[in-house]
């Protein structure tokens, strides 16, 4: 009983999903970005986040780093 419900909730949460997908005839919003040339924007602040964020944790390493030696 239990598994039987277990598999009547997934199919039930993931049809919904699956109709909805089914319906949209809208174009793909990497095409549209692409094609105004604002994929290139979004990558570079994707980049930047990023390295800001790698930067971010270096700096607490070496703090930490410090920390741990004293």
């Amino acid at each position: 009983m239990n598994k039987v419900f277990r598999i009547l909730l997934v199919m039930l949460t993931v049809l919904p999903a699956i109709v909805i997908k089914a319906q949209t005839i809208t174009p793909d919003p990497v095409d549209f970005m692409h094609s105004n040339g604002k994929i290139y924007v979004v990558v570079a602040v994707v980049i930047t986040i990023l390295l800001g964020l790698f930067f971010y944790l270096f700096t607490i390493d070496r703090k930490i780093s410090k920390l741990e030696k004293k």
